[in-house]
């Protein structure tokens, strides 16, 4: 049934208690009632209801977006309350996306909310984002800020797209009509395992919420129309310094996804682009790394047969939690402090990290140099797990 613009205008329409919910916008003469009722009409589909999700969200559901739908599949766990706002103490093991309703329910009711409970996908995401007006990418991973990209390129959709890491963070708009795309300022991804992710290398708590808070005042801007947005600019935030840089982003006139002569014309393997080896398949070079689980480690402990145990996380991480390893190096310094190694090339290591990723490329690096090395499957979080819950993870 097709909308017809007088039905257009009584859903924009505003309510008593909607005009004295929003009288402090109502009142900006660069926003007024045209700029709320705007809002109200504009769907909003923020990609991650984490730590730059969380204070985009509420900030978007108080602003009066009238519908906003949220992408997520993860549990809250406690080590997301040092920053993910959106989420208490009583919601530690729910589904975030039933707390985040409920939350932002009781914030806004005058909101429509959909839940996407689903990992986005190239089968999904062009189904999902042609949906909505804009799109706030919240992710922190590579595959899927290209997979948000592209999807946004392909439906025609503005991406107001922020990322966070330790003390520093990004915001920009991308895939406007004539604004450039994500993969404009960065052509291909860094190999894998270059760029720690948050949980490895940490984040200042309040640095999603500055610049997630920047991430929705971009996504208002877009749906009224006021101000300037970054369109063609990356905006650089420093919080130690509290530095603010804007540098300028051109469209790529080569763009494989946004150029006129694009090569691209559909989603594709993300993983495989950034260089993720896919789970479900096997190579030579997956094979040439044995592994050893946490409950064979145990039980070589248990026995008095214990093979050395290298740890190859960053020394701060080993004061947070530890395993008792017999030595520490960080894996990116293991090529030159390999003489360091205080075990023989003929005795039993194993390696292990935070997670099995790094350890996993130290693994590799270790039994090239002949040592009889294997990767700690799930790391230190399977050790806590499912050996030893005293052990805290981050």
């Amino acid at each position: 049934m097709q909308v017809t613009n007088e039905q257009n205008e009584q859903a924009a329409s505003l309510s008593t208690e909607e005009l004295r919910r929003y009288n402090r916008h109502l009142t900006l003469p660069e926003f007024g009632r045209t700029g709320q009722e705007k809002l109200k009409q504009a769907s909003v589909l923020l990609v991650g209801a984490g730590g730059l999700g969380s204070p985009a969200a509420m900030y978007l559901a108080a602003a009066g977006v009238g519908h906003i739908g949220l992408v997520d599949f993860d549990h809250v766990e406690a080590s997301n309350l040092q920053r993910q706002i959106l989420y208490g103490t009583s919601d530690v093991g729910r589904p975030k996306l039933d707390a985040a309703e409920e939350r932002l329910s009781d914030l806004n009711p005058h909101v429509d909310m959909t839940r996407h409970e689903v990992r986005l996908s190239s089968e999904n995401a062009l189904n999902i984002v042609e949906q909505y007006d804009v799109v706030a990418d919240g992710t922190d991973n590579f595959p899927t800020r290209y997979l948000v990209n592209d999807a946004c390129v392909l439906t025609g959709t503005p991406n107001v797209y922020a990322s966070i890491f330790r003390f520093e963070g990004q915001v920009s708009v991308f895939a406007t009509e004539d604004g450039p795309c994500y993969r404009c300022l960065y052509e291909e991804p860094p190999p894998p395992g270059l760029v720690p992710s948050c949980a490895e290398g940490g984040v200042l708590g309040v640095l999603p919420g500055l610049v997630g808070t920047l991430q929705a005042t971009e996504v208002i801007k877009l749906i009224t129309g006021i101000g300037e947005p970054l369109i063609g600019r990356l905006l650089m935030i420093d919080a130690l310094s509290m530095n603010f840089r804007t540098l300028s982003v051109r469209k790529n006139p080569d763009c494989v996804i946004c150029s006129d002569n694009a090569t691209q014309t559909e989603l594709i393997d993300y993983e495989a682009f950034c260089g993720i080896p896919n789970a479900d398949e096997s190579t030579d070079d997956d094979m040439a790394v044995p592994e050893t689980t946490v409950q064979e480690l145990k039980a070589a402990r248990d026995s008095g047969t214990a093979p050395f145990v290298l740890d190859v996380r960053k020394p701060h991480e080993a004061d947070i939690a530890s395993m008792d390893a017999d030595q520490l190096i960080p894996v990116d310094e293991l090529p030159n402090r390999l003489s360091e190694l205080q075990v023989e090339t003929d005795e039993p290591v194993v390696v292990h990290c935070r997670s099995g990723a790094r350890s996993e490329r130290a693994t590799k690096f270790l039994r090239q140099q002949g040592y009889d090395a294997s990767n700690l499957k799930g790391g230190i979080l399977a050790w806590s797990d499912k050996i030893d819950n005293s052990v805290p993870t981050y």
